[in-house]
């Protein structure tokens, strides 16, 4: 199984601002979020074979305490949109060009200096397909952030048509994939995270 987190809370998340590729660490709720989930899996007997997180540091800290002493991988595919000059943006206070692209993702380019959403579902998928040679029979946790995440599923499931980037996926939210003769199912909310 392919266990897809996102990072737990930081302070931006806390203050409602566009974090992008811009490094911040877990705050104290989003380490406890963590742990929570960690625990979760470990409660329900799941121990990872492998695990990969974006180069992110908060994307890391998650990784390290979901997985516990598992060897992570550092894989840059799975690192979070790149919001060019909107980064640090208050979300709250968006430029118009940023609002209307906020208002449908599906068919509003993102603004100039933004990556845009095809290109995460492109690089998503790029190491979706990658994984598939050591993915069979395996526990493998991929550790990383909203949009990127939501890159993945889009990926996964493509007769989604973009419904995941207006889709709300909170911090440690964890997503469930299986690798099954060489094909991946549909990705399924993971209900231990929430228990």
């Amino acid at each position: 199984m392919i266990y897809i987190v996102r990072h737990g809370q930081t302070e931006l998340n806390q203050r409602s601002v566009l974090q992008g590729r811009s490094n911040h660490p877990l705050n104290e709720v989003g380490r406890e979020q963590a742990q929570s989930v960690g625990d979760a899996f470990r409660n329900a007997g799941i121990v990872f074979d492998k695990v990969y997180t974006s180069p992110l540091d908060r994307a890391i800290e998650t990784a390290k305490l979901v997985a516990g002493d598992v060897p992570i991988e550092v894989e840059e595919q799975l690192i979070e949109m790149d919001y060019g000059p909107y980064e640090g943006t208050d979300l709250h206070n968006l430029p118009p060009e940023v609002e209307e692209f906020f208002k449908d993702f599906t068919h509003n380019p993102a603004p100039e200096g933004m990556e845009q959403l095809h290109d995460v579902v492109a690089r998503a998928g790029e190491f979706l397909e990658r994984l598939k040679a050591e993915a069979a029979n395996r526990d493998i946790l991929l550790s990383t952030h909203a949009i990127a995440m939501k890159g993945l599923l889009e990926y996964l499931t493509p007769e989604s048509n973009g419904a995941y980037w207006s889709k709300f996926i909170g911090n440690c939210a964890v997503y469930v994939t299986e690798l099954n003769d060489g094909t991946y199912s549909v990705p399924v909310e993971w209900e231990g995270a929430t228990k």
